[in-house]
């Protein structure tokens, strides 16, 4: 049986920690790493009484998640957001999709924690994005076997859309499977700006990644705006 290392880059998650990580460390046959860019509040030390391996870097989540795939033991990686929880019996169903004819990566669909139509509509746009476009991001959770990401040479170093431009990349390659179930995310980017806004923002970035702006230019600009 394959075995699963979840790398979970973190910054400042001392609030949705104790809810991700303990189904997590429960489980007793994955491993956990959890990579911290830099957190200012008690997120590592939460992690660590946890008991999760905790490794410590500059910010920046695509060298964050390269550097704990590097340290990975499993055949296969599955990259989490700190404020996302997957849902029950995920292990089987990652090791299932992943031996499946075609399928070179997958991630699931999502569930946002709050109330009102336009989080609903956002959990079916990124539902069609997903099946349709093969195109989820990296809060769904995405999931690879780690030849295969080797291969691939990690997630770009770059300031923003790492998950993007990874996901395209794969597409190429064969089929990314969308698991039935859905992981449950935080709803507070949304709640932030407002669901509109937020997703105006996120398509202006892909905007101007297609029309060549650079990703440092486009994390100034988004980073300005949150």
């Amino acid at each position: 049986m394959a075995k699963i290392s979840i790398i979970i880059p973190v910054r400042n998650e001392a609030t949705t920690l104790p809810h991700t990580l303990p189904p997590l460390m429960a489980e007793g046959d994955l491993e956990v790493i959890v990579i911290d860019g830099g957190s200012e509040d008690e997120t590592v030390a939460i992690a660590q009484t946890q008991g999760a391996k905790v490794h410590r870097l500059p910010p920046g989540r695509a060298q964050q998640m390269n550097y704990g795939a590097s340290l990975a033991r499993g055949e296969i990686l599955l990259f989490l957001h700190g404020d996302t929880q997957l849902p029950p019996d995920f292990a089987p169903m990652v090791r299932s999709l992943l031996e499946k004819s075609g399928v070179v990566a997958g991630a699931f669909q999502l569930k946002i924690a709050g109330e009102g139509n336009a989080l609903r509509w956002v959990e079916w746009w990124v539902k069609v994005r997903s099946h349709w476009l093969q195109l989820p991001y990296g809060d769904q959770a995405l999931f690879i076997k780690k030849a295969r990401f080797e291969q691939l040479g990690g997630f770009p170093p770059l300031p923003i859309m790492e998950d993007f431009v990874f996901v395209r990349r794969l597409r190429g390659l064969g089929r990314v499977a969308i698991a039935p179930q859905a992981v449950t995310t935080s709803p507070r980017r949304w709640q932030r700006l407002g669901v509109f806004r937020t997703t105006l923002i996120n398509q202006g970035m892909i905007l101007g990644y297609y029309l060549g702006i650079s990703p440092q230019r486009l994390a100034r600009w988004y980073r300005g705006r949150k």
